[in-house]
Protein backbone atom coordinates (compact mmCIF):
# COMPACT_ATOMS: atom_id res chain seq x y z
CA UNK A 1 0.00 0.00 0.00
CA UNK A 2 1.15 3.61 -0.43
CA UNK A 3 0.33 6.78 0.03
CA UNK A 4 0.84 10.10 -1.61
CA UNK A 5 0.62 13.83 -1.28
CA UNK A 6 -0.49 16.07 -3.83
CA UNK A 7 -1.12 20.04 -4.53
CA UNK A 8 -5.48 19.97 -4.44
CA UNK A 9 -5.94 23.07 -5.86
CA UNK A 10 -3.66 22.91 -9.15
CA UNK A 11 -3.58 20.06 -11.91
CA UNK A 12 -5.83 18.94 -14.45
CA UNK A 13 -9.53 20.08 -14.05
CA UNK A 14 -12.09 16.71 -15.00
CA UNK A 15 -15.07 17.68 -11.92
CA UNK A 16 -16.52 20.49 -9.59
CA UNK A 17 -16.42 20.61 -6.13
CA UNK A 18 -19.59 18.32 -5.11
CA UNK A 19 -19.32 16.06 -8.48
CA UNK A 20 -21.07 12.86 -7.67
CA UNK A 21 -19.33 11.76 -10.18
CA UNK A 22 -15.72 12.54 -9.20
CA UNK A 23 -14.59 9.23 -9.15
CA UNK A 24 -15.71 8.07 -12.35
CA UNK A 25 -13.95 11.22 -14.13
CA UNK A 26 -10.94 10.40 -12.58
CA UNK A 27 -11.12 6.81 -13.78
CA UNK A 28 -12.00 7.75 -17.25
CA UNK A 29 -9.16 9.59 -17.05
CA UNK A 30 -6.87 7.26 -15.75
CA UNK A 31 -8.00 4.36 -17.97
CA UNK A 32 -7.92 6.98 -21.57
CA UNK A 33 -4.20 6.76 -20.59
CA UNK A 34 -4.19 2.99 -18.94
CA UNK A 35 -0.62 2.83 -17.08
CA UNK A 36 -1.74 -1.30 -16.68
CA UNK A 37 -4.13 -1.70 -14.00
CA UNK A 38 -6.97 -3.75 -14.97
CA UNK A 39 -9.47 -4.12 -13.53
CA UNK A 40 -9.16 -0.40 -11.87
CA UNK A 41 -11.14 0.87 -9.27
CA UNK A 42 -11.32 4.50 -8.09
CA UNK A 43 -13.27 5.77 -4.68
CA UNK A 44 -13.16 9.66 -4.30
CA UNK A 45 -14.36 10.95 -0.88
CA UNK A 46 -13.32 15.24 -0.24
CA UNK A 47 -10.08 15.60 -1.88
CA UNK A 48 -8.70 11.36 -1.10
CA UNK A 49 -8.69 9.24 -3.35
CA UNK A 50 -8.60 5.32 -3.17
CA UNK A 51 -7.09 2.78 -5.87
CA UNK A 52 -7.87 -0.08 -6.51
CA UNK A 53 -7.32 -3.22 -8.70
CA UNK A 54 -4.74 -5.42 -9.83
CA UNK A 55 -1.10 -4.69 -11.59
CA UNK A 56 1.76 -6.73 -13.38
CA UNK A 57 3.90 -4.10 -12.84
CA UNK A 58 4.80 -1.46 -10.01
CA UNK A 59 5.32 1.20 -12.80
CA UNK A 60 1.73 0.74 -13.82
CA UNK A 61 0.69 1.44 -10.28
CA UNK A 62 2.44 4.52 -9.87
CA UNK A 63 1.60 6.02 -13.16
CA UNK A 64 -1.74 5.35 -12.03
CA UNK A 65 -1.09 7.22 -8.61
CA UNK A 66 0.27 10.23 -10.52
CA UNK A 67 -2.70 10.18 -12.67
CA UNK A 68 -4.61 10.15 -10.16
CA UNK A 69 -2.76 12.76 -7.77
CA UNK A 70 -2.34 15.20 -10.67
CA UNK A 71 -6.33 15.88 -11.18
CA UNK A 72 -7.47 19.57 -8.91
CA UNK A 73 -9.49 18.90 -6.53
CA UNK A 74 -7.43 15.71 -5.59
CA UNK A 75 -4.92 16.01 -2.49
CA UNK A 76 -3.87 12.85 -1.43
CA UNK A 77 -3.85 9.44 -2.96
CA UNK A 78 -3.86 5.79 -1.32
CA UNK A 79 -2.64 2.53 -3.56
CA UNK A 80 -4.36 -0.49 -2.74
CA UNK A 81 -3.77 -1.78 -5.99
CA UNK A 82 -2.23 -5.71 -5.88
CA UNK A 83 1.09 -6.13 -7.71
CA UNK A 84 1.39 -9.61 -9.27
CA UNK A 85 4.25 -11.98 -6.92
CA UNK A 86 5.84 -12.44 -10.33
CA UNK A 87 6.60 -8.46 -11.12
CA UNK A 88 10.32 -8.64 -11.33
CA UNK A 89 10.17 -5.05 -10.83
CA UNK A 90 8.65 -5.04 -7.41
CA UNK A 91 10.38 -2.92 -4.77
CA UNK A 92 8.18 -3.97 -2.37
CA UNK A 93 6.54 -0.74 -1.52
CA UNK A 94 5.86 1.99 -2.79
CA UNK A 95 8.36 4.16 -3.34
CA UNK A 96 11.11 1.77 -2.40
CA UNK A 97 14.21 0.33 -3.72
CA UNK A 98 13.86 -0.19 -7.43
CA UNK A 99 11.78 2.14 -7.85
CA UNK A 100 12.08 5.86 -9.27
CA UNK A 101 11.78 8.69 -7.21
CA UNK A 102 9.43 11.71 -7.19
CA UNK A 103 9.41 15.26 -7.93
CA UNK A 104 7.60 18.47 -7.61
CA UNK A 105 7.65 20.47 -10.35
CA UNK A 106 8.91 24.16 -8.88
CA UNK A 107 8.54 27.35 -10.53
CA UNK A 108 11.10 27.27 -13.14
CA UNK A 109 11.70 24.23 -13.76
CA UNK A 110 11.80 22.47 -16.96
CA UNK A 111 12.83 19.03 -17.69
CA UNK A 112 16.38 19.68 -18.99
CA UNK A 113 17.02 21.07 -15.53
CA UNK A 114 15.32 18.61 -13.61
CA UNK A 115 17.04 15.59 -15.66
CA UNK A 116 20.52 17.51 -15.09
CA UNK A 117 19.86 17.46 -11.42
CA UNK A 118 18.95 13.66 -11.34
CA UNK A 119 20.22 12.11 -14.27
CA UNK A 120 23.55 14.39 -14.41
CA UNK A 121 22.38 15.55 -18.07
CA UNK A 122 20.30 17.91 -19.19
CA UNK A 123 19.90 16.18 -22.29
CA UNK A 124 18.89 13.33 -20.78
CA UNK A 125 15.16 14.67 -20.14
CA UNK A 126 13.20 12.65 -22.43
CA UNK A 127 13.98 9.71 -20.24
CA UNK A 128 11.94 11.76 -17.60
CA UNK A 129 9.48 12.69 -20.43
CA UNK A 130 8.44 9.05 -21.72
CA UNK A 131 8.66 7.82 -17.74
CA UNK A 132 5.54 10.71 -17.35
CA UNK A 133 4.14 10.44 -20.74
CA UNK A 134 0.61 9.82 -18.95
CA UNK A 135 0.92 12.99 -16.82
CA UNK A 136 3.19 15.22 -19.24
CA UNK A 137 1.27 14.98 -22.55
CA UNK A 138 4.24 18.02 -23.87
CA UNK A 139 7.60 18.24 -22.54
CA UNK A 140 7.06 22.27 -22.74
CA UNK A 141 3.81 22.10 -20.83
CA UNK A 142 4.56 21.27 -17.23
CA UNK A 143 3.13 23.24 -14.12
CA UNK A 144 4.08 23.73 -11.01
CA UNK A 145 2.78 21.37 -8.07
CA UNK A 146 2.61 18.87 -10.76
CA UNK A 147 4.33 15.57 -9.22
CA UNK A 148 6.22 13.64 -11.76
CA UNK A 149 8.53 10.30 -11.19
CA UNK A 150 12.30 10.70 -11.91
CA UNK A 151 12.90 6.90 -13.72
CA UNK A 152 15.74 4.93 -11.59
Amino acid sequence: MGLLDFVKDIGHSLFSSGDEKAADKIKDHILSDNPGVDPLEVKYQDGFVTLGGSSQTWEAVEKAILMAGNVKGVGRVVSEIQVSEAADNAPGELGGAGAGQYYEIKNGDTLSAIAKQFLGNANAYPKIFEANREVIKDPNKIFVGQKIRIPA
